[in-house]
């Protein structure tokens, strides 16, 4: 009789609990673009900083370590509170090798590109060779099949990375090499996407390994590679651990995330092709690197082989 009456009573609020979860449930369309461009103004500073530092005190080796001692301390207690047992299902095997993709070795050849090329070949070189090598393994590796839209879009980006190498290789050489760099990490980033979605890795549970598992040789390292952390301010140091780990290695992953969920991933993936204008632009102003024409193009078109073919699947929807 009790519950009866308690049923009765709390009718009318039961109706607005389900009205105001129905509410709750409508995409935040607003924050999730607030989210989306916050993600490209972090990824831009991400590079141009590192490139800053690069250039001053610190090594490649010391931004990557700063970069996951601060995801470190972001991931461990989320990896505490939500316990070990997903971890533990991943098994040290995958771990390792997810680690070993986009891990330590992953900023390290990136940054290690930052020594040599502009922030702005890495924002442009790095976002394009992976949009490129996903849908190349993905052929190979799953057998799907290449519309014409992708393959619009591929040819774009083959084009530009073609134009955006070209004035490197009667340029300084070193620029090349640095380029040749990014194009070699965004095959590691592909190869992660490929293997994360054959084993069906959540987000989290893969993020939170490959942070924690890269701090662990970070000792090893730093006894055997060149550093420049003794000599660098506190301040820069501390600049770097908040950029490098905090923002870029945290919170840019928690923000795209957040607006793949609010708006869908082929909306979401249209803040991706922003990050090489933003870099550019923030380059110049705090680096002073400006891009030559052809290189500026190049970025335009690459761009567009990253945006067209998302925007021309809408338009068949």
């Amino acid at each position: 009789m009790q519950n009866t009456v308690f049923s009765l009573t709390l009718g009318g609020n039961s109706l607005q609990s389900m009205q105001s979860s129905h509410a709750a449930q409508r995409p935040n369309t607003r924050l999730a673009f607030l989210a989306g461009f916050t993600m490209i103004a972090i990824t831009a500073v991400q590079f141009v900083a590192a490139r800053f530092s690069l250039r001053a005190d610190l090594t490649a080796v010391d931004i990557a370590g700063l970069r996951f001692a601060g995801a470190g301390l972001v991931f461990l207690p989320v990896l505490w509170w939500s316990g070990l047992s997903k971890l533990k299902a991943l098994g040290w095997r995958r771990a390792v090798i997810l680690a070993g993709l986009i891990g330590l070795p992953y900023p390290i050849i990136i940054n290690w590109g930052l020594t040599y090329a502009p922030a702005a070949h890495a924002a442009a070189l790095c976002p394009a060779s992976i949009v490129f090598f996903s849908s190349l393994l993905g052929r190979f590796a799953f057998g799907e099949t290449i519309t014409t839209r992708r393959l619009l879009g591929i040819a774009l980006i083959i084009g530009g990375l073609l134009l955006f190498i070209l004035p490197s290789l009667s340029g300084t050489p070193g620029i090349l090499f640095g380029d040749l760099l990014f194009a070699g990490s965004g095959i590691m980033f592909a190869t992660y996407g490929l293997v994360v979605r054959h084993w069906g890795v959540e987000s989290i549970t893969a993020t939170a390994a490959v942070s924690l598992l890269s701090c662990l040789p970070l000792p090893l390292v730093y006894l055997v590679a060149s550093s420049g952390l003794a000599v660098a301010s506190a301040p820069e140091i501390a600049a770097q651990l908040v950029i490098q780990g905090l923002l870029a290695g945290a919170a840019a992953i928690f923000l795209y995330t957040y607006a793949v969920r609010q708006l869908g991933p082929q909306i979401a993936a249209l803040f991706l092709p922003c990050v090489p204008v933003a870099t550019a632009f923030t380059g110049m102003v705090v680096l002073g690197e400006v891009p030559g024409l052809p290189q500026f193009i190049a970025i335009l078109i690459m761009t567009a082989g990253m945006v067209l073919p998302v925007l021309l699947k809408r338009g068949e929807n």
